[in-house]
């Protein structure tokens, strides 16, 4: 499916099921996108995350209903799947700086979420660099970890602490490997791929991972084989993060939406890391994403 209609088929989706039980899974299938990858090119373009549209939506239609019908608050949030009069209570309070009490009397105007309109100005979308690799049995091992796709983006990062600290720490400073695990991040340089994979439902997995060397396997590792197929390779220059986020979003808003002849095709996302440079504030450090494409 083009990528822009995608999306705006996904607003259109949420905007006829809000008063049914829906999630990022229903939007997804519905629009025949991975989870992972809807959620990225959504909050890309949109500036929310599918889950944050559909709670503001909401919120702003429980407004219009506390101020146009007679309805009990407890029965407006029921019909919005807040499971409390409490956690509806603290959600709407939060979104619209007032309580429902307050809206329904007038107290305090309503904060204003209107449903989006996606139009895309497509500029520069060929100016990235950028080639097409086709993979086959490709495996990584390293490290992986389960995350709710809503907070996915603001726990990997401490992912990727955690595991410096307890397997990383020692060997970065002396080079020499104490136990298994240890020698299993020198021999197949994990942490040079950090990749997104939906495979459970509601839940991205992660993997710090280097490309599988055939060797011995921690018990606390795992190898993954890729996907087979074609994957565009896009060049990222510059300090992290700032450098692949920039770059992210102009693959997500500008060369997938403008490009004639690919569209995304699987379930994985891939950030490739030069491990040669520990200095991921180089203005000049080399980064890479890889992303599962076909042809239309």
């Amino acid at each position: 499916m083009e990528w822009i209609s995608a999306i705006r088929k996904s607003i259109e989706y949420i905007e006829k099921n809000l008063y049914e039980d829906i999630d990022i899974e229903c939007v997804s299938k519905h629009v025949l996108l991975s989870p992972v990858f809807l959620q990225k090119g959504f909050s890309v373009i949109t500036g929310y995350t599918v889950s944050e549209y559909i709670r503001n939506r909401r919120l702003y239609q429980a407004a219009i209903d506390l101020t146009t019908t007679n309805n009990k608050i407890i029965d407006i949030a029921y019909s919005y799947f807040y499971e409390t009069p409490e956690s509806f209570t603290k959600a709407f309070s939060r979104f619209h700086g007032a309580s429902p009490k307050m809206i329904r009397m007038c107290e305090a105007p309503i904060k204003t979420f209107l449903p989006l309109k996606i139009n895309i100005s497509i500029k520069g979308g060929y100016e990235m660099e950028y080639s097409i690799k086709s993979l086959k049995n490709f495996k990584v091992l390293g490290f992986r970890r389960d995350f709710d796709i809503d907070n996915a983006d603001s726990l990997i990062p401490l992912y990727w602490d955690e595991m410096f600290e307890k397997y990383y720490k020692n060997v970065c400073f002396d080079g020499k490997p104490s136990n298994d695990v240890e020698q299993a991040l020198l021999d197949n340089n994990v942490g040079e791929f950090g990749i997104c994979i939906d495979e459970v439902r509601g839940k991205l997995s992660y993997m710090i991972a280097g490309k599988y060397e055939g060797k011995d396997i921690p018990s606390e590792m795992e190898v993954y084989t890729l996907p087979d197929g074609d994957y565009a390779i896009f060049e990222c220059y510059g300090s992290m993060p700032d450098a692949i986020q920039a770059l992210t979003k102009k693959i997500f808003s500008e060369w997938l939406p403008g490009n004639p002849n690919y569209e995304l095709n699987g379930n994985v996302s891939i950030e490739w890391y030069d491990e040669s440079n520990k200095n991921k504030l180089d203005p000049n450090y080399h980064s890479q994403i890889w992303l599962p494409i076909k042809k239309k």
